[in-house]
């Protein structure tokens, strides 16, 4: 009885606002189209002010209930600008909560009516919210060959020809990156290889076409690109595995404490048109994603420091040049390997190599002085060392 209720309530957390949200959808839709079909002898222009004006009060709902109702904490690095801009959002994509992401930034500018999506092809036939977010000036793609760069210019060209502002969002991976989907991650990496480019380990291979397409269509209209890197609290586990980010459901019953955003802005000028040169900038953009995304090994790092102060006081008090030498290239060793796993948690070579090395060298001598100091200790803390790298491949 008590299980049923908690589990009960638990639900409510989700199922409260999805309700509000969903079951106001259909009047505004209706109110929007009263409007859009007054409007269908107006300039485009006055169109576009009243429909952004409607969207910002129904999507500040939507975000009332992610941000304010789920308590989440949102930490910024990086200066938003304060007065309104035309921007294209470029954003890693790791969940179905990306997308309130981009509100939480634009409402901080007072932008959020603005905020137009570039969409998977499959999403125009989400019940209502398909077909409006296109006449909101949102863009449908396909991937890859059967992309239509054409329809794709039309549109973006008479969103900027009637002036409507715009904050466009775009995630360039084309799908999401869910580090239990190995075969996705994998035909990624692969990719990046045949195009002879860095392979990412916390991102997915970025694609260029509709990123360019619209940057290349409205260069005179936009002011600048916003770069976009998105962190999860709680997305990573004791071992250093990475989790999923959160689903909206998850998101709503308050799962997610904390949401880490790095904010870029990027002068439209000094990003290149050239197709060849752009996907390179972009790559280089996903690059500095992934460093920022992945998960550093702080453990690591720890104990390369533990034996570089041990060798140097080893040096202080005996006068040791040995004991230097050896907590210097131990200490470094273990540090390059404390990197090595921060960007993959299964390149446990080197790391292994020196937590196993000092844990039979310190171990002998420890058996050999019966000092606790420095041997014992830092032969335990090899050990200990070692089996949680260990534990890193096996999980």
């Amino acid at each position: 009885m008590l299980l049923s209720l908690v589990v009960h309530t638990y639900s409510l957390r989700y199922w409260f606002p999805a309700t509000i949200m969903l079951g106001t959808a259909p009047a505004y839709v209706l109110s929007w189209g009263v409007w859009r079909l007054l409007s269908t002898v107006l300039p485009a222009s006055v169109y576009h002010k009243l429909d952004d004006r409607l969207y910002c009060i129904y999507q500040s709902m939507v975000l009332f209930f992610f941000e304010n109702y789920t308590g989440v904490e949102i930490v910024i690095y990086g200066d938003i600008p304060k007065n309104k801009e035309n921007v294209i959002y470029l954003s890693n994509h790791q969940c179905t909560a990306d997308w309130i992401i981009a509100d939480m930034l634009a409402i901080r500018q007072s932008a959020i009516g603005h905020v137009r999506y570039v969409l998977k092809d499959g999403l125009k036939w989400l019940p209502l919210y398909g077909w409006y977010f296109s006449q909101h000036g949102g863009v449908y793609v396909k991937r890859s060959a059967k992309f239509n760069e054409k329809a794709m210019r039309k549109k973006l060209t008479m969103q900027a020809q009637c002036g409507a502002p715009m904050y466009l969002v775009i995630f360039p991976e084309g799908t999401r990156y869910n580090p239990e989907l190995k075969n996705v991650i994998a035909d990624s990496q692969a990719f990046a290889v045949k195009e002879g480019l860095a392979v990412l380990n916390h991102t997915l291979t970025p694609r260029m076409k509709a990123s360019h397409v619209a940057i290349e269509t409205m260069k005179d209209h936009l002011d600048a690109v916003y770069d976009i890197t998105v962190a999860y609290e709680g997305t990573l586990g004791s071992t250093g595995q990475r989790k999923p980010a959160p689903s909206m459901p998850e998101f709503l019953c308050k799962e997610c404490p904390r949401i880490h955003i790095h904010f870029d802005r990027v002068d439209i000028k000094e990003i290149p048109t050239e197709p060849m040169f752009f996907r390179r900038w972009l790559h280089d953009r996903f690059e500095m994603k992934d460093r920022l995304a992945m998960a550093v090994d702080w453990i690591g790092f720890g104990y390369a420091a533990a034996i570089v102060f041990g060798g140097f006081m080893g040096y202080k008090k005996k006068g040791s040049v040995m004991s230097l030498m050896a907590g210097l290239v131990f200490g470094g060793l273990s540090a390059y390997g404390a990197f090595n796993i921060s960007n993959n948690p299964k390149d446990i070579k080197i790391s292994l190599i020196a937590s196993g090395v000092l844990a039979v060298v310190m171990g002998m001598r420890y058996k050999t002085s019966g000092k606790l100091m420095p041997a014992g200790i830092m032969s335990g803390l090899s050990f200990l060392m070692a089996f949680r790298l260990l534990l890193l491949i096996m999980v």
